[in-house]
């Protein structure tokens, strides 16, 4: 494609936020940003601000309340995200603080508003997890949208009011206003701002609409009403494309539908490889509007259930009640499938309010996960009765993060049966063969993982974390990031140590982490024998297609082969060969360079 390029033609590199492509006029939004005046008011005018900025929250209220109301039955899942954003309204460190700023400083709610924001992005800026960090934009999005009540200007969706469709061109877009824009008349986003994991990404999947995100400067390049073509696999966005290259792109879109098409149709096959290897295929999630993802997407199960959103951007911890709603909502919704809850996996580099947890010089090694909990015993054992109520109504296991010892387990089976005999004496009913797992994610739990399996019924190998803490490598710093390598022998040792020590104490051994999903590994998983991959959803059909077509004899070979390579980049170069070499008739292989899969 780089020989038709014309002169006039702009390529953004960004994020592919939400896969598929998109061609269209692009329907600019203009992200300058309205200036907020400061006004000094007097006494007497203190309560009367207050009261506006009251009546704009209150607005933005029901406005919020009736998107939820009339959001069509397909995409109705997805209310709790609006409905999360409902609650933030009144948090107190948005609604309080900026009562408190108006009075104490005597000034417009506006920029009362402003400088209470201003504190929580303070908080937030200390989060090294990129995940936590990015629920920032959540919090952001609701002050937007009461800034444009107190200033009356208009939202996003109500400036969208093209009779044709458009691809959304702006600096950022709240899930409501995708939400409200809806599939008929955006047919893809882009955005200056953002991440994968962000709400709207989330939800442009859901409703999938390609999308790119972090496109650097694409207001400034744009142009509103030009075609553009947006690659949300390759996360390009095509500014001014010559006519050889729209004509590329409309046959790629058209190959790129018929591919998916294919592989949605047969997600619900099981992971059987050629020879008879069974392997359980699940998903990660980590909200509970992803469930119908999940579900289409042929996951048998959920391998990893993020608890940490419950706990977030809020002053008060999650009550029994609320989490156990929300537990209960998942386990019966996937049924009889099984879902993994994981308890709370947040340190002192996450923001959880009202925990007294000091500043860290190292957060990543500090006071977090499984040692926060033994440590917060009222937190743990909250969480812990919600997940054991919820299990009456559905297949859940329990995970636990971060283990390092034997000790650790013994303290967590003391809180454990601390809480069912709570329960029992009460009358509650829970799941009495509740079991147990632990994640395998640091390397002392690796050298000691045949301790650690005759006290657990399964593992799950956390590779994010397992990889970054062997290495020594801080995947968020960009000095070092790119030595963060999933190939490299000694992870693979490592896993390997750690599937069969599980196998000879009788357990199941999975992966969670972000390896699981890269179709590129998984003959390699599929070789070392581990019984389950959890990955993001939209990751489950592709994969499972792959290993139907898989031998499993083949990729032991192969494991065994690429375990005896001294270095990362010959198991690479091995590996690539080695999925050219077994899959040339399939598209996968051509998936590598057209569909955004790296390798």
């Amino acid at each position: 494609m780089a020989n038709e390029y014309s002169q006039d033609m702009d390529i953004i590199k960004g994020i592919g936020a939400s896969p598929g492509i998109s061609i269209g006029p692009a329907c600019l939004m203009d992200a300058s940003r309205i200036k907020i005046p400061r006004k000094n008011i007097s006494p007497a005018e203190v309560e009367q601000e207050k009261t506006r900025f009251a009546e704009a929250v209150s607005l933005v209220e029901r406005e919020l309340q009736e998107l939820v109301a009339d959001l069509p039955e397909e995409i109705k899942e997805h209310s709790s995200i609006l409905t999360s954003h409902i609650l933030m309204l009144r948090d107190r460190m948005v609604y309080d603080r900026t009562m408190e700023l108006i009075g104490s400083r005597r000034i417009n709610a506006e920029w009362a508003l402003c400088e209470a924001f201003k504190g929580i992005k303070t908080i937030f800026a200390r989060i090294k997890d990129t995940y936590i960090r990015e629920r920032l934009e959540d919090i952001q999005f609701v002050v937007e949208r009461v800034k444009s009540v107190l200033l009356g200007t208009k939202a996003a969706a109500d400036l969208f009011d093209k009779a044709a469709p458009a691809i959304i061109v702006t600096r950022d877009l709240s899930p409501a206003d995708t939400l409200q824009m809806g599939r008929e008349k955006a047919i893809g986003f882009v955005t200056e701002l953002g991440s994968r994991t962000s709400h709207t990404a989330i939800l442009a999947r859901s409703l999938g609409i390609p999308a790119v995100v972090g496109a650097d400067d694409v207001i400034s390049r744009c142009i509103d009403g030009e075609n553009i073509i947006v690659d949300g696999l390759k996360g390009l966005v095509i500014l001014r494309p010559s006519k050889a290259v729209l004509e590329e792109y409309r046959e790629k879109s058209r190959r790129y539908a018929h591919y998916r098409l294919e592989v949605i149709q047969n997600s619900s096959l099981p992971a059987e490889t050629v020879d008879g290897y069974r392997i359980k295929v699940k998903a990660n999630m980590e909200l509970m509007d992803e469930i119908p993802m999940v579900i289409q997407h042929g996951a048998e199960g959920v391998g990893l259930f993020r608890t940490e959103f419950l706990y977030l951007a809020r002053r008060e911890l999650p009550a029994e009640e609320e989490l156990f709603n929300v537990y209960r909502q998942v386990a019966e919704s996937l049924a009889p499938y099984p879902v993994t809850i994981r308890t709370l996996d947040i340190g002192g580099d996450k923001f959880v309010s009202n925990l007294s947890i000091d500043d860290e010089i190292n957060p990543a090694l500090g006071l977090r996960a499984i040692r926060l909990c033994l440590k917060e015993r009222g937190l743990f054992k909250v969480q812990l009765r919600a997940i054991l109520r919820a299990s009456a109504f559905g297949h859940i296991r329990l995970l636990f993060p971060m283990v390092s010892g034997q000790t650790e387990i013994v303290q967590v089976r003391q809180v454990l049966a601390q809480v069912k005999a709570e329960l029992d004496a009460e009358d509650i009913k829970y799941d009495k063969d509740l079991k147990i797992g632990i994640m395998i994610e640091v390397p002392s739990a690796v050298l000691i993982a045949d301790v650690l399996a005759r006290e657990v019924d399964f593992f799950s190998i956390g590779t994010n974390d397992l990889i970054q803490y062997s290495l020594a490598i801080d995947r968020v710093n960009d000095a070092v990031s790119h030595l963060y390598e999933p190939l490299h022998p000694g992870v693979l040792r490592m896993i390997r140590m750690i599937v069969e020590a599980g196998h000879r104490a009788g357990i199941e051994v999975g992966m969670c982490g972000e390896m699981a999903g890269e179709p590129l590994y998984v003959p390699i998983l599929l070789g070392i024998g581990l019984d389950e991959l959890s990955m993001n959803a939209m990751a489950i059909p592709k994969n499972k297609r792959l290993i139907r077509q898989s031998s499993q004899e083949d990729c032991a070979a192969f494991a065994s082969e690429l375990l005896g390579l001294d270095s990362a980049r010959a198991i690479k170069k091995r590996a690539v060969e080695f999925f050219h070499q077994n899959y040339p008739a399939d598209m996968e292989t051509r998936d590598f360079l057209e569909f955004g899969i790296s390798v």
